[in-house]
């Protein structure tokens, strides 16, 4: 795959760290996807086309779906898949499997940071995302945990971080 010189990789809390859990339809909820479509457009009219996401659930799926909705008005957007191994969702509900097929198809690229689970394959694939971006979106609530070791990673590496606070 052809590198690209500028794009936006993304970090956010899965369901349990946030305040609405899995009830998207919670208006914290519609509110902060509302707000990361708004910061992902302001993120392409700055000049990014390629944006990569994690596929984790929770933040991770919010922001690869608005990419993809994005996309229906900007063609050049590209989005890629990291998957930080290949079982990552082998021990999700049947619901969470199938939206998250839906949004690896819907992505231009995949990019497969290892075959098997290790302990240290999600810090891999953050690694990845961050290393491969001029910018990174955060949906970030001050716990301890990936989100929070992403964007210190993306501190020393000297990226730009947007950082969009949970209700």
């Amino acid at each position: 795959m052809e590198k690209f010189k500028q794009a936006c990789s993304f970090t956010g809390h899965r369901e349990s760290k946030l305040p609405w859990h899995g009830n998207e339809n919670d208006p914290r909820c519609i509110k902060l996807k509302s707000i990361l479509s708004d910061t992902i457009e302001a993120v392409y009219h700055s000049g990014v086309r390629h944006f990569i996401c994690g596929m984790a659930t929770g933040c991770d799926m919010y922001f690869c779906e608005a990419v993809i909705e994005l996309r229906t008005i900007h063609e050049d957007i590209t989005l890629e898949a990291a998957i930080p191994w290949e079982g990552q969702s082998s021990g999700w509900s049947a619901a969470l499997k199938k939206r998250y097929s839906r949004l690896v198809e819907e992505c231009d690229y995949y990019t497969l940071v290892q075959n098997r689970y290790t302990p240290d394959c999600l810090m891999r694939r953050n690694r990845y995302m961050v290393d491969n971006s001029s910018v990174l979106i955060a949906v970030f609530n001050g716990t301890p945990g990936g989100t929070m070791s992403t964007i210190l990673y993306a501190m020393r590496r000297g990226i730009e971080i947007i950082e969009l606070p949970v209700d």
